[in-house]
């Protein structure tokens, strides 16, 4: 569900690269710079050249969203399913230009920085059909079903670059990070089910009491 969640944003990225400045595709992608950067050193798995790369960098749980309900009501069939609730989660995104040359890497970033500025909140239905479906996972229980994805701008510290930097291990590229809030993750399986109280009794009849 993360790598469709992001795949999702990556293609409507894309997809307005394309319609609003005639960039040829491929214009950006899912990548572990771990690997490095193809063309320097890096390994069969590295990233390509000249993309835009979404990687995530962090996780951490929306504690605000904990303590939901663990049960479902349906009025229609006057029952009630028991399930745990969703984990709710933030990611940190990095995304970084890869481009050989810089000039061309800082005009990217800069379109995807405009993108996020007039597009921040991703929703089922307000993305392109075809974002939904291209490079899917195969399985539907790896795809999101609803959602609503908010990228907010998060300003790291020259100490937390340099911590990011130095963990991927490689030279730094043009980047940008964004906070990703929240992702609903969720294997939908009932525990147990059972009927609605629908009426309370008021008359109940009891027995005289025995005399002593």
């Amino acid at each position: 569900m993360i790598s469709h969640a992001l795949t999702i944003v990556v293609n409507e990225l894309e997809a307005h690269l394309r319609d609003a400045y005639g960039a040829a595709p491929p214009l950006a992608r899912l990548g572990n710079l771990g690997e490095g950067v193809a063309g320097n050193g890096g390994a069969t798995a590295a990233v390509p050249r000249d993309i835009v790369v979404f990687q995530t960098v962090n996780v951490r749980e929306e504690k605000t969203l904990r303590n939901l309900p663990n049960q479902v009501r349906n009025d229609t069939t006057l029952r009630v399913a028991y399930e745990n609730p969703p984990v709710f989660l933030n990611f940190t995104i990095l995304v970084a230009a890869t481009h050989t040359n810089y000039l061309n890497a800082l005009l990217m970033l800069s379109r995807t920085i405009r993108f996020f500025q007039f597009r921040n909140v991703f929703e089922h239905g307000s993305v392109a059909p075809a974002s939904l479906t291209t490079n899917a996972p195969a399985n539907v229980l790896d795809q999101v079903e609803t959602f609503r994805l908010a990228f907010e701008l998060y300003s790291p510290s020259m100490e937390e670059v340099n911590h990011l930097w130095g963990t991927l291990g490689g030279k730094q590229l043009p980047f940008m990070l964004y906070t990703l809030r929240p992702l609903e993750l969720k294997f939908r399986s009932i525990q147990a089910e059972s009927g609605l109280i629908t009426e309370v009794a008021g008359n109940f009849l009891s027995k005289d009491a025995v005399s002593a």
